[in-house]
């Protein structure tokens, strides 16, 4: 399917260098939009923290007939006239993996939209390193960092992009494994089938992962008429419409179809899909996404 614009994007799709360096001088400002995100959601963010072997503790509650004695928390229990066990927070080598989509096309914003979908993409991730990391989990940017547990989290993450130079269109996934999740940013414009040749080895290793697509509200609605010119952020190539409307309705199929083919795919593989609109809140989708994530923390049986 090719990617659609209203212009060609503002740098050329083959200086990797000048796009690195737009992304440098945008990360700081999107650090700061992704903390403004985190305090509109921190109320509801409950972590993903759950009882089970570990050396933290976790709560006091009542025994359980049955249970080993050695459990028994003797100096709680001589409180009062229960007797309560002392349980520990459960712990398992679990990462999480941030990536958001570095292709030229994510350069784009129209008119309708308030931030381009680079930005957009981000924003969400940094935002979900903020609130990763206050949680205590550790998060990881394939191919740029090691997995890293730190309560900033975010500024860590964000100082990896400031000198990252060129990022990879792909990053290699090889490293990622079971008990792990991954989740990727993009407007997932290339096609399923190639879009899954990418992802499909992850299922296999037990990897679950959370897409989210990125949205600019034109190239959903495909606003256009008259003759218009749209070129190709990935190639360059131009194609010049006469009557741009004309091609609407089976451009809007196409984009849909696309859309529904991605999520029926995730859904079988237990893996969650969400979109956000480049022209409405990042909260919606980092709110959704923390709901998939911590929706089976338990997963592939743990």
């Amino acid at each position: 399917m090719a990617r659609v614009g209203e212009a060609a994007p503002p740098v050329a799709a083959r200086d990797a260098l000048a796009r690195a360096r737009l992304r440098a001088s945008l990360v700081p400002d999107l650090l700061v939009e992704a903390r403004r995100v985190v305090n509109t959601v921190i109320a509801g963010w409950h972590g993903r923290r759950k009882r089970g072997i570990g050396e933290n503790f976790w709560q006091f509650r009542p025994y359980v007939e049955g249970e080993t004695m050695s459990r028994i928390d003797w100096r709680r229990s001589a409180r009062d006239d229960h007797v309560y066990v002392r349980d520990k927070e459960w712990e398992a080598a679990h990462t999480v993996w941030l990536w958001a989509d570095p292709s030229p096309s994510m350069l784009y914003q129209s008119r309708g939209a308030s931030v381009s979908k680079e930005s957009r993409a981000l924003v969400l991730i940094l935002a979900l390193a903020e609130l990763l990391s206050r949680s205590g989990e550790r998060i990881a940017w394939p191919g740029l960092s090691d997995p890293f547990t730190a309560r900033n989290g975010a500024e860590r993450l964000a100082s990896y992009l400031l000198h990252a130079g060129e990022l990879p269109a792909r990053p290699n996934l090889s490293q990622l494994r079971r008990f792990s999740d991954i989740v990727v940013a993009g407007d997932f414009l290339d096609p399923v089938e190639e879009t899954f040749e990418w992802l499909d080895p992850l299922a296999q290793r037990g990897v679950r992962a959370h897409l989210i697509e990125i949205s600019d509200p034109a190239e959903e609605s495909f606003p256009y008429s008259g003759r218009t010119e749209f070129t190709d952020p990935e190639t360059g190539q131009k194609l010049t419409a006469g009557r741009a409307e004309t091609l609407a309705e089976d451009y809007r199929r196409l984009y849909t179809a696309r859309r529904q083919e991605l999520a029926s795919r995730c859904a079988k593989l237990g893996w969650s899909y969400t979109v956000n609109h480049t022209d409405r809140l990042a909260s919606d989708a980092l709110v959704k996404v923390h709901m998939a994530m911590t929706a089976d923390v338990g997963h592939g049986g743990r």
